[in-house]
């Protein structure tokens, strides 16, 4: 019964913080925008970088990648390389999140709008 009281209690917190969370989140926001994060696949013949707004910002691929002359292979390799840059730029995400989310006294795991 007193479960519902104590809910209550953190809403009316994060209420009261609601424009530092606004800031903080605009701020994160910001930093993700200029994260990147790489991914690479065939012993680094294919490249690939993303930023936090999970855009590709790069894309390289060597010479012997393209020597290879395996269409479906090379679709295969720049597949592999983009998700794990991908990947990579969903943790990193994540991790800010969290930290931001713990520098403010949230709850874990609580998702922002256009964050997750």
């Amino acid at each position: 019964m007193f479960e519902i009281f104590k809910g209550m209690g953190q809403l009316a917190g994060l209420m009261r913080n609601l424009p530092k969370i606004r800031q903080e989140a605009e701020q994160l926001q910001q930093r993700l925008a200029g994260l990147v994060a790489e991914g690479d696949a065939g012993a680094g013949m294919v490249k690939a970088k993303v930023n936090g707004k999970m855009e590709v910002v790069g894309f390289t691929l060597t010479e012997e990648a393209l020597k290879l002359n395996d269409r479906e292979m090379l679709e295969d390799l720049i597949k592999a390389a983009v998700n794990q840059a991908l990947t990579r730029a969903r943790e990193t995400a994540a991790e800010e999140t969290g930290k931001m989310a713990a520098s403010l006294g949230l709850p874990p795991g609580m998702n922002f709008p256009g964050m997750s």
